[in-house]
């Protein structure tokens, strides 16, 4: 399946449940923040099947919060990288990163 195909699969899912039409974006934000204390947890075990599971879980809670927010996930994707496209600099190895022409 494509990206935008799993998009509309999880949406329909969501409805299919009743998750769109009872829940609220704070339930699925608290839902969210859930399934990222799950995914930390999995990768600081190393355990890369939890992490894939993980990563999973939290893009379905996100697809499902931007639903019941009104806006699509693909566009807040498209917009974020449209923010930070044109960002010039590196990540040290320390984890900072630095932007072009800063002093460091």
């Amino acid at each position: 399946m494509t990206i935008e195909e799993l998009i509309v699969a999880v949406e329909r899912w969501a409805s299919d449940r009743g998750i769109l039409d009872h829940s609220s974006p704070q339930a699925q934000l608290l839902k969210t923040v859930s399934e990222l204390g799950e995914l930390s947890d999995a990768t600081l075990k190393d355990n890369m099947a939890d992490v894939t599971d993980g990563i999973g879980d939290v893009l379905v809670t996100l697809i499902i919060y931007a639903r019941l927010q009104g806006v699509g996930i693909a566009y807040c994707l498209e917009s974020a990288y449209q923010t930070i496209k044109d960002r010039r600099g590196r990540l040290t190895p320390e984890g900072v990163f630095v932007k072009e022409g800063a002093s460091t």
